[in-house]
C-alpha cells in the first residue's frame, strides 16, 4: 500500500479541521436559547481573576519542560550520555508545534531530539512511546488518589472510576505493545519481509527497518535506579500539572463553585481537559479546548457559564499557550524552523517507506 503523500494528509487535515468547525457553530447554535451567556459578567470574570494564582499556574506548567527534558535524558542514557537539561529546547519547540499546529506535529519533539543526540527518529518514536506509558501511569495514580480520597456520594463518583480505568487500560496497551516488539521484534521484522515484501519490496523494508529501529529505542532504563528515577519524575510533572488546574481554578475567588473547589474534583476537570486535547487541530484547537473545560466545570461544579469560560481561557493560557513565546524564542536559538521541523517529523515515516 504506497504511503500517504504530504498533499493528500494537508487534504485531510482540513477536512477535518471544517468538519469540526461545523460541529462547534451546530453546537452553538444548539444550545444558545439554553444557555445565557452574559459578556460584560465574562469580562468582570476575567478582570476579578487572581493574578497571582495564574502566575503560579504557569509557574508550576513551565517547570514539566526541565522535568521532560531530564526524564528524556534518562531514557536515553543507556545508549547516549546527555546532560539533563541539554533536551529542554527540543521540548519547549515540540509542544510549541503542536500548539500551533495540532497533534500531527506530535513527533516533532522525538523528530527534533534524535537530530541532536545523533539517534535515529524511531528509537526517539519508541523513547515517546514509553514516556506516554509513564505519562498515564503516573495520572492513574493521581486518579486513584482522587478516588480513595472523595466519597462515594459525592457527585459524578462514577467519573472518577471510569477515568482511572481508562488511564490504566492506556498504559497496559501501550506497554505490551512495546513489549511484543521488544520481545518478538527480529521475528515482526522478518514476517514483514516475507508478506509486505512479496507486494513491494522497497515497502516491506522500510517497514522492517523501523520495527528494529523502535525496538532499539525500547532499550531504555536498563537499572533499577533509571526506572525509579523516570516514576519519580513522572509522578512530579503530573503533580504539577493536576496543581496548575487547581490554581488556576482556585484564581476565581468571587465564584464559590470554583474558588473553594478541593483538589479530588479538580481531577475530574484535568480528565476531561486531557480528553478534548487529544483530537487538538491548529488553532481551531484552542476554541475546542475551552469548550471542554468550561463546560465540564458548568456541569461538574454547577459554575456559572461566564466563569467557566474564563477558567477555561486561563487554562488554555496555562496548557496551551504559555508554551509558544518560549518556543519560538528557542527555535531562533537553536536555529530551527518550526513549520519545517513539522513538516519532516510528519513526512518522514512516509518517505522512508
Amino acid at each position: 500500500m504506497p504511503a500517504a503523500s504530504p498533499s493528500s494528509s494537508k487534504r485531510n487535515q482540513r477536512v477535518l479541521i471544517i468538519i469540526v468547525a461545523l460541529g462547534l457553530v451546530a453546537l452553538v447554535y444548539h444550545f444558545r436559547s439554553r444557555i445565557h451567556f452574559d459578556g460584560p459578567t465574562f469580562v468582570q470574570q476575567v478582570r476579578l481573576a487572581s493574578p497571582w494564582h495564574v502566575l503560579t499556574a504557569l509557574a508550576l506548567i513551565l517547570s514539566t519542560y526541565w522535568m521532560r527534558s531530564a526524564r528524556w535524558a534518562t531514557f536515553i542514557s543507556p545508549v547516549r550520555r546527555v546532560p539533563l537539561f541539554s533536551l529542554t529546547g527540543s521540548q519547549f519547540i515540540g509542544f510549541t508545534a503542536v500548539s500551533l499546529f495540532g497533534r500531527l506535529a506530535d513527533l516533532t519533539r522525538p523528530y527534533l531530539i534524535s537530530k541532536r543526540v545523533e539517534l535515529s527518529v524511531s528509537s526517539q518514536v519508541a523513547v515517546y512511546t514509553i514516556e506516554r506509558m509513564f505519562d498515564l501511569g503516573a495520572a492513574a495514580v493521581l486518579f486513584s488518589f482522587a478516588l480513595a480520597i472523595t466519597p462515594r456520594t459525592a457527585p459524578h463518583h462514577e467519573i472518577f472510576v471510569r477515568s482511572g480505568v481508562l488511564a490504566l487500560a492506556g498504559t497496559a496497551f501501550l506497554a505490551g505493545f512495546a513489549l511484543a516488539i521488544r520481545l518478538a521484534g527480529p521475528a515482526l521484522a522478518r514476517m514483514v519481509r516475507a508478506t509486505i515484501g512479496r507486494v513491494s519490496k522497497p515497502l516491506g523494508e522500510g517497514i522492517a527497518e523501523k520495527i528494529l529501529g523502535f525496538r532499539e529505542g525500547l532499550y531504555v532504563l536498563s537499572s533499577v535506579r533509571d526506572f525509579a528515577a523516570v516514576s519519580a519524575l513522572s509522578m512530579l510533572i503530573w503533580t504539577c500539572v493536576a496543581f496548575s488546574y487547581v490554581e488556576a481554578v482556585h484564581a476565581f475567588p468571587h465564584t464559590p463553585e470554583l474558588a473553594t473547589l478541593p483538589f479530588s474534583r479538580v481531577m475530574l476537570l484535568m480528565g476531561a481537559s486531557m480528553g478534548g486535547s487529544l483530537l487538538q487541530l491548529p488553532i481551531i484547537g484552542w476554541f475546542t479546548q475551552v469548550a471542554v473545560t468550561s463546560a465540564a466545570m458548568y456541569t461538574f461544579y454547577g459554575a456559572p457559564i461566564e466563569a467557566a469560560t474564563a477558567c477555561g481561557g486561563v487554562l488554555l493560557l496555562n496548557n496551551v499557550l504559555c508554551v509558544i513565546p518560549i518556543g519560538i524564542f528557542y527555535s531562533r536559538l537553536e536555529r530551527v524552523s518550526l513549520r519545517a521541523a513539522t513538516k519532516e517529523s510528519s513526512t518522514l515515516e512516509s518517505d522512508k517507506a
